[in-house]
Parts: C-alpha cells; structure tokens; sequence
C-alpha cells in the first residue's frame, strides 16, 4: 500500500472514529449557542439596548461576562476546532458518494467550513483568555481591500459572493436540503417535523442576514466608501433603520435562534 492510500485510509477511519463523532456534537452544540447569544444580542438591539455587538464576536464577549461564561468559552472553542478537524476530513476523503464536479464542489464548501469554523474557535479562545476585541474590524478590512489596485471592484466581487452564498442558503433552508445533515429518526415523527421547520426558518434568516451584509459590501464598493461595508451587527442596525424594522429585526432573530436550536437537534440526530 502506498503513501496516499495509506493516507487516506487513516483519514477514512478518522473521519468514522467514535471520538470524532462525540466531538463534533459537542461542537455542534457550541455553534447552537453561539446562535442563540446572537439572537439574543439582536432582540436587545431591536428594543433599543445596544450592548454588545449582534455578533458572533459581541456573542462570545457576552459569554465571557460571568467566570463560568468564559470557562465555557473553552468549550465553545474546543468544539468548534473539532468541526474543524471533521471538514477538514470531509474535504480531503468526505463526500465518496458523490462524482466528478459536484464531490469537488462540496469538498471545496468543506474547507470553505473548517476555515469559518477555525476563525470562530480562535475568537473564542481569545476572548477566553482576554484579548480579543469586540469590534467587527470589517472597515478595516474593506479599507485595505479598496486601496488595493482595482479595489472598489474586489469589493464588489465579495459582495457578489456573499449574495451567492446568501441565496444558497435561502434556498437550502426553502428546499429542506439541508434534512440529510440529520438521521432517520431526525426527519420523522413530531420531533422531526419541528426539527425540519427550525432549520428551514433558520437557514432562510441566515440566508437574508448575510443578503444585507452582501448589499453593504456592493454599496461600498460603489460609493467608494469602506465605511458602508460592515459584518452582522452593522446589517442588523441598517435592518432596525427600515420601516417596520423592529418586527423585521425581531422576527430575523428568531429566525437566527431557529438555527441555533436546529444545531441543537443536528447533534442529537448527526448523520456523518
């Protein structure tokens, strides 16, 4: 046997191992309540209390307000670095019941995971140990991509991508494509009929929130204004500023909390 195909049967028996399936429910609980604390966040924005950031940044500094909230944090952080390895594995060996373009595609979305995984884990573990910072930093961001030749068209591509992903989602959650992340007794039943409806309403408020987020980046690109591009917490603000927008905020957290406690149900029901 060679080097790759030794490789790769490691990674295959990785990929099924018991301990890396109670990891990935542990870190698919962690994702949840990172969720939850950003619905939470976003209600209070909606009702005029600002505190922190309606993000997944102002979440976890939420949660590091108590001692036993920033222990916690660890685990948060802990769980997400599983998720990381679990894609990772899906993206170089995963997805073998697919072909050609389409089991590229989705190894290619795996990496794409681990990285947002990885980046959330990390935030976790600074805000644990005390140096990470609540702000979004998407101005500077914006900043350095606009000074770039070409910049405000670079701008304009990353909205246009965070649309695209944006409408994937919407239709994900439309289409109930994501029921094959849950087992059969996940999908059926009264419990399963919840379960469904909470990731449809969840992926589909995603899907919007990351719409808005795509809108600023474009808008920016357009008036040359990095200030104008933002993360979630500036898209939830600019959702506040619409007509009606305190029902609309209101209902997008709810929404946001739907996916949160479909994460809930996807660890208890994980079909890997």
């Amino acid at each position: 046997m060679d080097i790759t195909a030794k490789a790769g049967f490691a990674g295959r028996r990785a990929e099924h191992s018991d301990l890396l399936d109670h990891a990935v429910r542990v870190g698919l609980v962690a994702y949840g309540l990172v969720h939850l604390l950003i619905a939470w966040l976003a209600v209070r924005l909606a009702f005029g209390d600002g505190g922190q950031s309606a993000s997944s940044q102002g979440a976890m500094h939420e949660l590091a307000s108590t001692s036993l909230g920033r222990l916690s944090l660890y685990v948060v952080a802990g769980g997400l670095f599983a998720l990381v390895c679990w894609q990772l594995l899906e993206a170089l060996f995963g997805h073998r019941d697919e072909d050609g373009g389409k089991r590229v595609f989705k190894r290619v979305v795996s990496a794409v995971k681990a990285i947002i995984y990885g980046t959330l884990g990390v935030s976790a573990l600074k805000v644990a140990i005390g140096s990470g910072s609540s702000g979004g930093g998407t101005d500077s961001t914006t900043s350095k991509l606009m000074s770039m030749p070409a910049g405000p068209v670079i701008v304009a591509v990353v909205g246009v991508v965070v649309l695209m992903v944006a409408g994937a989602l919407f239709y994900r959650g439309l289409s109930e494509g994501f029921a094959d992340k849950l087992d059969f007794d996940g999908r059926t039943g009264n419990d399963g009929r919840a379960y469904l409806l909470f990731g449809k309403i969840g992926y589909a408020s995603k899907g919007i929130a990351l719409a808005i987020i795509g809108g600023l980046f474009i808008w920016a690109a357009v008036t040359h204004d990095p200030k104008k591009s933002g993360g979630l917490d500036q898209a939830l603000h600019k959702l506040l500023q619409a007509p009606l927008g305190t029902p609309l905020l209101v209902a997008v957290a709810a929404g946001i909390a739907c996916f949160g406690l479909f994460c809930f149900a996807w660890a208890r029901h994980l079909n890997r």
